[in-house]
């Protein structure tokens, strides 16, 4: 068995649509950033790459490259899972949190887990919590979003 850890933050924006694990969730502000920016997706890619060893999201779909351009993050998801049965690994758990001020999430959360399973992780190996950051920092001034995330994979 391998554990990864995965991190990613993202700041609000006018004019994006809010992609969280997939699915977009209705709000005045977006993510920016080089692909649909969906953090929960990209701490979670970083979890299973960084339990394979092979670096980080930045490695595997670099924002320099225009075929990652507005790119859906659920998709990366899928080829980094690929990447890791190719290599003799299945996701045997993940367990993440998205930290934000607002929206509240927890409605969103189980459409998540059916996005992500679009991945080929099976929702029931998918835990998402949601929490705020009590008004303090970033998150808290509602400048942006983050997510953590642990992977553990089994080998086949």
């Amino acid at each position: 068995m391998r554990t990864g850890f995965g991190y990613d933050s993202h700041r609000l924006v006018e004019g994006r649509k809010l992609i969280l694990g997939g699915v977009e969730v209705p709000f005045e502000k977006g993510l920016s950033g080089h692909s649909d920016a969906d953090v929960l997706t990209h701490a979670i890619i970083d979890a299973i790459v960084g339990a394979l060893g092979l670096g980080d999201i930045g490695k595997h779909f670099p924002d320099t490259d225009m075929r990652w351009k507005d790119a859906r993050s659920i998709e990366l998801l899928k080829e980094i899972v690929n990447i890791a049965a190719e290599k003799g690994f299945n996701v045997s758990w993940i367990d993440s949190t998205i930290i934000a001020e607002r929206p509240r999430l927890a409605d969103y959360i189980e459409s998540m887990k059916g996005a992500i399973a679009e991945s080929g992780i099976s929702r029931d190996l998918v835990s998402i919590k949601a929490k705020t950051n009590e008004g303090m920092g970033f998150i808290g001034r509602g400048e942006g979003i983050a997510a953590y995330a642990v992977c553990v994979l089994k080998r086949n």
